[in-house]
C-alpha cells in the first residue's frame, strides 16, 4: 500500500464525517430535491454514462469476463431509465429520520421516545454492478448518512459517471458532495484502509460474494450488516391471490437471472401446490429457467 492511497483515503473520510452532519439534519425536501435532481440528471447524461460503460465493457471483454458478469457490468438506456426511476421511487418514500418508533412513561413521570436517527457514515462495499452506485447513494442519502462507497473495478468508468449525476444532484440542493464520495482507486488496498477507519466511519455494508464477505468479515474494525451464503427464497402462502403469485415468482427470478437477488428457490404452501405449481413451472421452463425438486 502505498502512502498516497491511506492519505486519499483518510481525507475522504473526514470529509464524509463533516458531510454527515450537515445531511443529519438537512429537511426531507432537501433530500427528495437532490434525489430527484440527480435522476434528471442520469436521464440528461445518459450518452456520458454509456461511453463510460463502453470502456468498462471492452476492458471486461479483453480480461475474459463471463457472459453473466458482461451483463452485470452493462448498461443501457433500459437500465439508466431504471435508475432514474428508483431514485424518484427513493424520494417518494416517507422520510425515516425522526420517526417515533415506540414511547412510554416512567412511574416517575419521564416520557421516553425511540427516535430514528442516523448512523452516521455508511462504508458500502460492492463489486461489479454499477446500478448499486445509484441504489447504494440514494438510500444513504434518504437515511440521512454520508455514504464511502467502493464499487467493483470492473465498473470503475461507470460509477464514476453515475457518481458525478448524483453529485449535480446534491450541489443543486445545497448539500455538500461529500455526502456520497466514491474510493478514488482500485487499488485494493483502499478496501483494507476502509475497513480500519473507524474513527470516520460507523458502519460497514459488504455486498458481493463470499469471498468479499469473509475478507470484510475479517478485516473489519468497524460493525458490519452483512450476509454470507444467502439463498434467495420466494414462499407463496395458501391465501396468496393465484395470479400475482405466478408473476411475481416468474419476475423473481427472470428479471435478471445474473444479480444475486434472483430468486434461487421456491417455497410453495402444500394446500395450493397442486393446482399453482405447474402453471409457474411451465412458465419458468418456457424462458429457460431449469427446475430441480
Amino acid at each position: 500500500m502505498t502512502d498516497d492511497v491511506q492519505t486519499q483515503m483518510l481525507d475522504i473520510g473526514r470529509r464524509a464525517k463533516a458531510a454527515a452532519r450537515v445531511l443529519a439534519t438537512a429537511p426531507a425536501e432537501v433530500k427528495n430535491r437532490a434525489l430527484m435532481l440527480a435522476a434528471e440528471a442520469l436521464r440528461n447524461r445518459a450518452p456520458e454514462i454509456k461511453a463510460a460503460n463502453a470502456i468498462d465493457m471492452a476492458a471486461g471483454e479483453a480480461k475474459g469476463l463471463g457472459k453473466a458478469m458482461l451483463d452485470r457490468l452493462l448498461l443501457d438506456d433500459g437500465r439508466i431509465e431504471a435508475m432514474a426511476r428508483g431514485l424518484e421511487d427513493v424520494a417518494a418514500l416517507a422520510d425515516p429520520v425522526g420517526r417515533v418508533l415506540t414511547e412510554w412513561d416512567r412511574p416517575n413521570g419521564l416520557h421516553i421516545q425511540r427516535v430514528a436517527t442516523p448512523l452516521g457514515v455508511i462504508g458500502i462495499i460492492y463489486e461489479s454492478r454499477p446500478n448499486v452506485t445509484a441504489d447504494a447513494g440514494a438510500l444513504s442519502l434518504k437515511s440521512g448518512n454520508a455514504a464511502i462507497l467502493r464499487g467493483g473495478s470492473e465498473s470503475y468508468n461507470s460509477s464514476h459517471a453515475i457518481l458525478a449525476c448524483l453529485h449535480l444532484g446534491l450541489e443543486q440542493a445545497g448539500l455538500p458532495i461529500d455526502c456520497i464520495q466514491m474510493v478514488p482507486t482500485t487499488d485494493r488496498a483502499a478496501v483494507g484502509v476502509l475497513l480500519r477507519m473507524d474513527q470516520f466511519v460507523d458502519v460497514i455494508v459488504p455486498r458481493g460474494g463470499k469471498s468479499l464477505i469473509e475478507r470484510v468479515s475479517a478485516e473489519s474494525r468497524i460493525p458490519m450488516f452483512k450476509h454470507l451464503d444467502g439463498i434467495c427464497h420466494t414462499y407463496v402462502h395458501a391465501a396468496a391471490d393465484p395470479d400475482t403469485a405466478r408473476k411475481l415468482v416468474f419476475n423473481a427470478k427472470m428479471r435478471r437471472t445474473g444479480i444475486c437477488g434472483a430468486t434461487e428457490t421456491l417455497l410453495i404452501d402444500r394446500a395450493v401446490a397442486p393446482a399453482l405449481l405447474p402453471g409457474m413451472a411451465a412458465d419458468l421452463s418456457a424462458a429457460g429457467c431449469e427446475l430441480r425438486g
